[in-house]
């Protein structure tokens, strides 16, 4: 379930999971994190894109707990999204 900031104050850390690059995108990765009643964080942020002409660009940020790290990158792999993690 999509949460505010305030929500995880509780001292656990987040960890980035995904950047989405599209609106559709992030559209279906919400919708399958709120199916699986996952807490995250999903916010707007800057990344680089681009392999000739690189440019600054928006995109939605998703976190989640580091405890529920491994299970959330699991179930993305089974929808076709790949985790941060396994692009490190």
């Amino acid at each position: 379930m999509r949460r505010e900031p305030d929500y995880f104050e509780d001292g656990e850390s987040l960890v980035l999971i995904y950047i989405a690059k599209k609106l559709k995108e992030s559209l279906a990765l919400e919708a399958l994190l709120t199916q699986r009643e996952v807490d995250y964080l999903v916010e707007v942020d800057m990344y680089s894109g681009g392999i000739i002409f690189r440019s600054e660009r928006a995109g939605a940020f998703f976190y989640v707990r580091e405890a529920e790290r491994d299970e959330v990158s699991d179930l993305m792999r089974e929808n076709r999204y790949t985790p941060m993690r396994d692009m490190e």
